[in-house]
């Protein structure tokens, strides 16, 4: 099994990554930080939650200047 196979498997259930980080010295706390990430997939089927954008009118079809 590849890696590109377990990404995907992993991705398509869900993945919670957490983590914490502690700078000390001398048994005093200088920086907590506290890491938790929450990664999936969303397939293509899936709609977008907002409305799609047309092209402004002032703009070209690529959003440049006309």
């Amino acid at each position: 099994m590849s890696l590109l196979d377990v990404l995907d498997r992993l991705l398509a259930g869900g993945v919670v990554i957490a983590g914490d980080l502690t700078l000390r010295i001398a048994d005093v706390d200088l920086v907590r930080i506290d890491l938790h990430a929450l990664l999936g997939s969303v397939g293509a089927a899936v709609p977008a939650p907002w409305e799609p954008c047309e092209p402004s009118p002032l703009r070209g079809q690529d959003g440049g200047a006309p």
